[in-house]
């Protein structure tokens, strides 16, 4: 047997139909993976693009809250800023989850119903600048937050397509070639036999109808 075929079959009929149900098997497997492969490329890819776009956003954001704060800081000076944020809330509790897409398990994070930047100051001594810098320092919050979900998933549907492609890979260059290939050895291996067997019976045959002729006349000189 070639060493592409499995090795210790014995070349039977039995076997050979024990091999055309696993590769029948196996070509079911390897199109549902390949199918589901080429799913997941899909959506990777889309989420790969509103990845992009959600980086753009985020600094975008965070270069328009930072120069924002340096108007405020002008006109407060940085000491008036730091008292001024040490007296601010948080922007609330952020929850970690997951959720499943294409059978894959990717992060999930829940975001306050109104996120942000709470004044935890009064309206006096303050100015208008650091009320937006803070409301845009918010959404460069939630822009992280988003963006730290949207690379989770990426990250996880990477490699569960890298995965699948192995699994795919194996399927298609190593297991069904090998079962193939055994097939096949054991195809020509029971066409010989029966080529050998139909060439003995007719030898058979011969032998009988010789004999049966040779029969009378060994009779008659009897």
């Amino acid at each position: 047997m070639s060493r592409k075929g499995i090795s210790g079959v014995r070349p039977t009929r039995i076997e050979l139909l024990k091999l055309k149900k696993q590769e029948l098997i196996a070509e079911k497997g390897h199109d549902l993976l390949q199918e589901k492969l080429d799913a997941m490329l899909i959506e990777y890819t889309k989420f790969v693009d509103t990845c992009r776009e959600q980086r753009k956003e985020l600094d975008a954001v965070i270069t328009d809250a930072a120069m924002t704060m340096k108007k405020a800081a002008a006109i407060l000076g940085s000491n008036r800023i730091e008292e001024i944020a040490l007296s601010s809330s948080g922007m609330g509790d952020v929850t970690m989850g997951t959720r499943v897409i294409m059978g894959v398990r990717v992060p999930e994070i829940g975001v306050p119903a109104e996120p942000g930047f709470h004044r935890g100051y009064s309206y006096l001594g303050t100015t208008s600048k650091l009320d937006e810098a803070g409301v845009l320092f918010g959404k460069a919050a939630v822009a992280a937050l988003r963006l730290a979900e949207l690379e989770g998933t990426v990250g996880r549907l990477a490699l569960e397509i890298q995965t699948t492609r192995r699994r795919v890979n194996a399927l298609e260059h190593i297991l069904l070639p090998r079962i193939r290939e055994t097939r096949r050895y054991i195809e020509m291996h029971l066409e010989e036999r029966e080529r050998e067997d139909l060439f003995r019976r007719k030898r058979t045959k011969q032998v009988i109808q010789e004999h049966e002729k040779r029969a009378p006349e060994e009779k008659s000189y009897a």
